[in-house]
């Protein structure tokens, strides 16, 4: 392949790629041509695009950026599968689609500069929080004491307020108190 073709591909993979900093590195060499599209289009409903790379152009793309942790596992056929709303999201979809289509190989992911090599690894990334899930747990051990607390002040004032009441109720129908001794 010569030079212009190689730095056309290479500034392909830019364009395609942005800053993109977390992607999953796929193999699909195992699915035949229907079930590759049939991937592809369900995939593409979540916002989540393969794009089939050549290794060396790759590694050359990746160096420096935050896709360079996975430039050990670029050997044989590779895709890069990118975009939804996080990795995470892209890890869940395709681990989903793996058991459909077992002939995909899961070769890794990157999340935030960390590796997580294999099957068991993207199966361990897949079971991660998305982003909106993680602000929504943050969110809640946040509130959650001043929701405690608001109990326990609302709690003993409850009581007195239903005391009062009985009492009202009592006088109202011209009943006596007792006095508590």
């Amino acid at each position: 392949m010569s030079k212009p073709v190689k730095e056309m591909i290479m500034r392909e993979y830019a364009d395609r790629l942005g800053d993109t900093s977390d992607a999953m590195l796929i193999s699909i060499r195992g699915v035949n041509a229907v079930d590759a599209t049939k991937v592809r289009n369900e995939l593409r409903k979540k916002d989540i695009r393969i794009t089939v790379i050549r290794n060396a152009l790759a590694r050359r793309q990746f160096a420096g950026t935050g896709l360079e942790a996975l430039t050990p596992l670029l050997k044989g056929p590779s895709a890069l599968a990118f975009g939804g709303q996080s990795v995470v999201e892209v890890a869940r979809e395709i681990v989903k689609i793996v058991e459909q289509f077992p002939g995909i190989e899961l070769k890794g992911a990157v999340l935030d500069g960390t590796l997580f090599e294999g099957k068991k690894g993207v199966e361990e990334l897949s079971k991660f929080p998305t982003r909106d899930e993680a602000i929504g747990q943050v969110v809640t051990l946040i509130v959650s004491p001043a929701r405690n607390l608001m109990a326990q002040v609302k709690g003993p004032g409850a009581k007195i307020a239903g005391i009062i009441k009985a009492i009202e109720e009592k006088l109202e129908k011209g009943e006596t108190i007792a006095k508590v001794g």
